[in-house]
């Protein structure tokens, strides 16, 4: 099996092609990158990467069978200001911020939670440069409490992303490894302001 890094032979992504495109007509419109995405999901494993692109497209079509998720959609989730996207990190990837702290249970429906967590993944996807595959997310809990805590909210997140959570005290010096200062939003001692998903 070979190996699908930078210049790499392609040759993987294009045996998933042609498998995935023969189980499903609509896998056409799909570029290479996003199915390196999920042949890299599945370390390299071109059946299992197709399975769960197929799966993928599945879900799609019944989660967002406009193709999009317009913002009448989601229009108690928006105004929470709970999710901003900014500038680039140093590798060009994504950044976007999550602050926990703003979501508020009381007004959560859960079929438009996940259409605001899709609403926000597409948004990510759509500034990813070329070539990338990954977005930086920092999923900020300061001021958050159990009056927060929304356990099927976290679920359907779960359901649809991968999460991963880092405690770091040293948190500016951290993200400043990955972030340049111009790129790094403001509430982490950066110089670029928040930007609410909506506007991204």
């Amino acid at each position: 099996m070979g190996t699908v890094d930078g210049e790499a032979d392609w040759g993987l992504v294009a045996q998933m092609r042609t498998f995935v495109e023969s189980q499903d007509p609509s896998a056409k419109e799909t570029d290479d990158y996003t199915l390196r995405r999920f042949l890299r999901a599945r370390d390299l494993d071109i059946e299992k990467g197709s399975s769960l692109f197929l799966k993928y497209l599945k879900w799609r079509r019944h989660a967002v069978p406009n193709g999009f998720i317009s913002e009448s959609e989601i229009q108690n989730e928006l105004p929470q200001r709970k999710l901003f996207m900014q500038g680039l990190d140093k590798a060009g990837r994504p950044i976007l911020v999550g602050l926990a702290a703003k979501h508020d249970y009381s007004k959560r429906q859960i079929d438009e939670y996940r259409r605001y967590v899709t609403y926000f993944l597409d948004k990510a996807c759509a500034r990813m440069p070329t070539g990338k595959e990954k977005f930086i997310c920092i999923a900020d809990f300061k001021g958050w409490t159990f009056a927060h805590f929304d356990t099927r909210a976290y679920l359907a997140a779960v359901e649809i992303m991968q999460l991963v959570f880092v405690e770091d005290k040293k948190l500016q010096e951290t993200l400043l490894e990955e972030i340049d200062e111009n790129q790094l939003p403001e509430i982490y001692g950066g110089k670029l302001p928040l930007v609410p998903i909506e506007n991204a």
